[in-house]
């Protein structure tokens, strides 16, 4: 039987490790980016959609609707989309608090709403999988609107978790810690990064609790914080 997962945030490097790891687990796949689309907008078992606004429901529902009429109904959705910016309180500027709402709550919340009206079997047997941090449990220096956002996106976990729970449908996030992509290598290159967690084993745990095996787990969230 056909499973279809969609995938926010897909172009960028955690994106790409998850859609993968659907991908070569049997799933069809469907990465969502506010970025373009390459030019090879079709990979294996893997549909790149771009210049989807995901802090809009209008656009992510126009995106739900198109993946559906491609590839057919969802079974997944996995919200990685979403962003970082370091930033102290007395130098900051105060729209930083909006921008990492807006790029890390908001896109979850919208992708989400307009997921459910699309889940095959009535959302019986449907996950999502939300992308939190580790930063979302204890913050440190200049991480505060960072933090408080993805602090939300477990708050957002739970309370979707409870709303669809009697549905037969299970909502889960997982909190990475620092994770080995180019751009934090460049950001932080004296630190150690075989202390980091690698994305494809962040997108392990993703497709396992998309699994059956996973089925009375929801509203959970989980840390994956390598060896940090």
């Amino acid at each position: 039987m056909q499973r279809v997962v969609v995938v926010s945030g897909g172009f960028g490097t955690l994106g790409r490790a998850v859609g993968n790891a659907f991908a070569a687990d049997g799933w069809s796949v469907a990465l969502l980016d506010r970025a373009p689309a390459p030019d090879a907008s079709t990979q294996d078992r893997q549909w790149l959609l771009g210049d989807v606004d995901l802090t809009d429901l209008g656009s992510a529902r126009k995106a739900m609707l198109s993946v559906v009429e491609r590839v057919g109904p969802l079974n997944a959705l996995i919200n990685v989309a979403g962003g970082f910016r370091w930033e102290t309180l007395a130098d900051s500027n105060l729209e930083t608090w909006d921008v990492m709402y807006q790029m890390n709550v908001r896109t979850a919340v919208t992708a989400s709403r307009a997921a459910l009206e699309h889940f095959a079997n009535g959302a019986e047997g449907a996950r999502i999988v939300n992308v939190g941090a580790g930063a979302a449990l204890r913050a440190s220096t200049g991480m505060g609107a960072y933090a408080a956002s993805k602090a939300g996106v477990l708050r957002f976990t739970e309370a979707l978790a409870d709303e669809v729970k009697d549905r037969g449908m299970t909502v889960n996030a997982v909190l990475p810690g620092v994770i080995d992509t180019p751009q934090n290598r460049k950001d932080m290159p004296d630190a150690d990064f075989s202390r980091w967690v690698q994305p494809a084993d962040i997108a392990a745990v993703i497709l396992f609790l998309t699994t059956p095996c996973a089925s009375a787990v929801t509203g959970a969230s989980i840390p994956i914080a390598g060896r940090l």
